[in-house]
């Protein structure tokens, strides 16, 4: 994915910054049906948002070139979160609403640097290539 190719958002601004901003991948793979099972992706976006209410910024991108862990959710710490020794994390397979739910409870108690995520996303966590990282850390 180059630059050129991203969907930028008003979101995207560092004025967003002081509140976790949560990104969904919706490009070749995301959110389409390509991920098998019963997950309705509109439906994901909508209760995603819901959940987090004004706790964070939630915006939709394009492929994150992730795509052999569809659905990618990136939760990136608010301000205070990367004060306080936050990063951003990166989420795979979250093709269930359960887990959209503990996303979107952990996002609105704080995110990453302020709370502890659940334990369950352990199990979703990943670290993408520094390439992929810089592409979407560079705005």
């Amino acid at each position: 994915m180059s630059k050129r190719t991203r969907r930028a958002t008003p979101a995207t601004s560092r004025a967003g910054a002081a509140r976790p901003t949560v990104t969904v991948c919706r490009g070749c793979c995301c959110g389409t049906p390509k991920v098998p099972g019963l997950l309705d992706h509109a439906a994901q976006l909508h209760d995603l948002r819901q959940a987090v209410g004004q706790a964070a910024t939630v915006r939709v991108t394009d492929c994150l070139d992730a795509c052999e862990r569809a659905n990618v959710i990136v939760v990136q710490p608010s301000t205070a979160g990367r004060k306080a020794g936050g990063r951003p994390v990166w989420l795979g397979l979250v093709n269930d609403p359960d887990a959209t739910a503990d996303i979107a409870a952990w996002v609105a108690s704080g995110g990453p640097g302020v709370t502890e995520p659940p334990g369950i996303l352990d199990l979703y966590a990943f670290s993408p290539s520094r390439r992929v990282r810089a592409e979407l850390h560079d705005e």
